[in-house]
């Protein structure tokens, strides 16, 4: 029998809903298999997964009511909290694209990725909404909506913040069921904004079939399970913990206990009250962490499974954490943004094996390191590392050059130099734009920071390069004491120079109380270099 074009438009739309995965509809599932279990926790509030799926439901329907849509580009300023899971989720279930803002950005900044983004409703919590107000009046765009989240309902706001509607008033009364949307798996989900650590910001546009594969290579390689309690202490506005932790928790049915900023004291104590069994942290927290007097106080046994990136971690830190948790095991997740953002992970039987290293590709990614030709590399030998993988973004957002550069010779281009060992495993070298060429040597900064890190005494370091008239660019290393510690240029030196080549030993030594980061813990260089670029002047 023949089908007229009509009706196979409705097959097609029938076959693509039957067989769609998106955001969306992870937590649906996850809610209709588990409603009662705890889903997400801010402050005193608890959410079951069946009242997170209301709650979702809701806002979802208020968005529709005010006209947010399929395609709707919506920025979003706020720390960590519950409202912000709710609105990914619910903008994720009518379509529309979040934009997730780093709330540690300036007017100038923000305004930048408004323009950029073409956004035209914003969700603010109350302490970023004065800024976003400013940004907005910059670009002076044809304005939706904006919405306070986090606000109680009928609050009184402060004058300058009247034109904002308060999102826990426009959801009140609206209907709990499920909100159908025309959605497909490639659709976009999310525009995440590089950290811009050494650039203006990219907009990565990553669509929920790029983010799933992610949270299914995260839950496998990274042992995850719904039995676990994860804390979610980082910024969500950052991929690494929205996508590789948040998203993988809510599509298993695990618990999250939110924390609205990366507290050494609140989260030590969190892992404590709720017996916690999962944390991410970059090596700046874990540092935190260690040096912090309640760690030894704290009882933290019940944290099995701890991660990190974002940065790579120093030798002696973590064989100081691999001590002092001596139940805990341990996983390296590296990657970027760009690929949502997890590539390779070390596993925690090869910590201490493979000591440095960040491991093999992870279930759904390929790797390889090439040369400069595009060409792969033997094994031992420090190229660029490249990934082919169903994580890697969709391209960036209104830059098709920079998207066919980054995808050149159909791979996805880091931008890290790494080498891969004879078993497979990757180490990373450095960020290309982090190699300090000196006297016409390369220098790895990563390497002369790991011979620093071996020095008692040391808290942080990083390693950078400052203009110099004979050297061109000279060693420098900027360096964070550990509380009470002594240090002396000197001793510092003559300890690299026992560990280093003559042409890596730091030029130049400084100390400072601490190290510009962003807030996904990567210390800022550029901003470092741009501090000390008079240094030798």
């Amino acid at each position: 029998m023949a089908i007229s074009a009509n009706q196979d438009g409705n097959l097609t739309a029938q076959l693509q809903r039957a067989r769609r995965n998106t955001l969306s509809d992870i937590l649906e599932r996850t809610s209709r298999r588990m409603p009662e279990k705890f889903a997400l926790a801010y402050g005193e509030e608890r959410l079951t997964y069946a009242q997170l799926e209301e709650r979702v439901n809701q806002t979802a329907h208020a968005f529709i009511q005010d006209g947010l849509k399929k395609g709707t580009m919506v920025a979003v300023l706020s720390k960590n909290s519950l409202d912000f899971c709710v609105v990914n989720f619910a903008l994720a279930r009518i379509g529309a694209v979040m934009v997730p803002i780093n709330y540690m950005l300036n007017v100038d900044e923000v305004s930048y990725i408004l323009q950029h983004a073409k956004i035209t409703s914003f969700i603010a919590s109350l302490e970023y909404a004065p800024l976003l107000d400013k940004a907005i009046q910059q670009n002076d765009p044809q304005i939706k909506k904006r919405y306070l989240m986090d606000v109680k309902a009928d609050t009184r706001l402060p004058a300058i913040l009247q034109h904002w509607e308060l999102l826990s008033n426009k959801r009140q009364g609206m209907p709990t069921e499920l909100v159908e949307a025309s959605l497909n798996d490639d659709d976009l989900a999310h525009v995440l904004y590089t950290s811009g650590t050494e650039s203006k910001p990219k907009g990565v546009m990553l669509t929920h079939s790029n983010l799933i594969s992610e949270y299914v290579s995260c839950i496998v390689d990274g042992g995850m399970a719904s039995s676990d309690v994860f804390i979610h202490a980082l910024p969500l506005f950052h991929s690494a913990q929205l996508h590789c932790f948040l998203g993988p928790s809510i599509y298993l049915g695990a618990s999250g206990i939110i924390l609205d900023q990366a507290n050494p004291e609140l989260i030590l104590e969190t892992i404590e009250k709720e017996q916690a069994t999962q944390l991410f942290c970059p090596p700046t927290v874990w540092i935190s962490l260690l040096r912090h007097p309640d760690f030894d106080k704290r009882d933290l046994s019940s944290l099995q499974k701890c991660y990190y990136g974002a940065a790579i971690m120093p030798r002696e830190i973590l064989k100081e954490l691999s001590e002092r948790l001596p139940q805990a095991k341990f996983w390296n997740f590296y990657g970027q943004t760009e690929v949502a953002p997890l590539a390779t992970v070390l596993q925690p039987e090869d910590q201490l094996r493979k000591l440095g290293s960040a491991g093999k590709p992870s279930l759904n990614v390929q790797t390889k390191i090439v040369d400069d030709d595009g060409n792969e590399v033997p094994p031992g030998q420090v190229g660029e590392i490249v990934h082919r993988t169903s994580h890697a973004m969709k391209g960036y957002l209104h830059d098709p050059e920079k998207t066919a550069e980054a995808f050149k010779g159909g791979w996805f281009h880091s931008g890290d130099l790494g080498v891969m060992d004879e078993e497979g495993y990757l180490t990373i070298v450095d960020r290309k734009k982090d190699m300090i060429k000196t006297g016409g040597e390369n220098v790895s900064s990563r390497e002369v920071e790991e011979a620093i890190y071996e020095f008692p005494g040391v808290s942080e370091v990083a390693v950078i390069s400052v203009p110099d008239p004979y050297w061109i660019e000279a060693v420098t290393a900027i360096i964070v004491p550990k509380e009470g510690a002594n240090l002396q240029k000197e001793d510092i030196l003559s300890f690299c120079k026992e560990k280093l080549a003559g042409f890596k030993v730091p030029k130049l030594i400084e100390f400072t109380d601490s190290l510009p980061k962003n807030p996904s813990g990567k210390v800022l260089k550029r901003t470092l270099r741009d501090m000390y670029e008079n240094l030798n002047s």
